[in-house]
């Protein structure tokens, strides 16, 4: 999917939403224990209610790796039933040496059909490489994450000694700034908006404008909202482009709704009052 076409997608539907489909085995309604793959039963009654109110599914690959083959089967399946109008993202977090993560891009792009994987940067451009060659396909740099850990590194401060010339004196500077700010601002060298995007989670809202600031033009996947508790109306505000340039992702708080035999139906209200506040904020567009 190009951007121009998850852009007409996201105007069409006058929604940014992407469900995660993070679907824990153990916690699925009783009643669909008895089907012969209850994980695929659930995500495919959710995909039915939601897929005309969102524009993106998001699977979380560790829900199904856990599982083993059965797993594996559950997610390809899954992969297959969502519509190909739907941007499709493996939350895998991947990032390796160049040959493993060749084969990670492999993966989930050829033997899988996903549109996008998420990857960890920290192993620098040689890791993240063999995603972007896929010229079709996107890849979604971990940038500034939800997490609490996100302060652990993510969130460290760095100097830098900066010398200018100011009427031929040099003059040295202390700069002060993140680690995350480094990552962006260095790894958005090695794609382009139409085949990059980040993570920023939707925690970090008072740091968007700062993330816009070094990547004005990126798509950025937003974790975060609803049981993690960001705010869907600050993110838009802050970091909402002519394109949207926006996927505002929620799993538990939408699949989740409901554990009894009504669960699609109170996923398709939670996902419909996303999508209604999303069509405000893109009315300001």
């Amino acid at each position: 999917m190009t951007r121009k076409q998850l852009a007409h997608e996201i105007f069409s539907k006058q929604s940014y939403l992407c469900v995660g489909l993070d679907t824990d085995p153990s916690i699925l309604p009783a009643h669909l224990r008895s089907f012969e793959d209850p994980v695929f039963e659930f995500n495919k009654r959710i995909i039915d209610a939601t897929k005309d109110v969102c524009v993106a599914y998001k699977i979380n690959t560790a829900f199904y790796e856990a599982q083993g083959l059965k797993g594996w089967a559950s997610l390809e399946k899954t992969v297959d039933y969502i519509p190909s109008t739907h941007f499709k993202i493996a939350d895998a977090k991947r990032g390796d040496i160049g040959n493993t993560s060749s084969q990670y891009a492999k993966a989930f792009f050829e033997t899988l059909s996903f549109d996008a994987i998420t990857v960890a940067p920290y192993m620098g451009e040689d890791s993240v490489k063999p995603f972007l060659a896929y010229p079709d396909k996107w890849t979604i740099i971990l940038g500034l994450t939800s997490n609490h850990g996100s302060r652990d590194f993510e969130l460290q401060k760095l100097v830098k000694h900066k010398e200018t010339l100011d009427e031929g004196i040099h003059i040295t500077r202390d700069e002060t700034h993140y680690l995350y700010e480094t990552v962006l601002t260095t790894s958005s060298l090695w794609g382009t908006d139409q085949n990059t995007m980040y993570v920023i989670g939707a925690t970090q809202a008072e740091e968007f404008e700062s993330i816009r600031k070094i990547i004005p033009n990126h798509f950025l996947l937003v974790p975060g909202v609803g049981a993690q508790g960001g705010s869907l109306r600050e993110i838009s505000e802050k970091a909402m482009i002519a394109d949207c340039g926006l996927l505002v992702n929620a799993s538990r708080a939408i699949i989740y709704a409901s554990k009894g035999e009504d669960f699609a139906e109170a996923a398709r209200i939670v996902a419909q009052q996303y999508r209604e506040e999303m069509g405000v904020y893109l009315s300001n567009v």
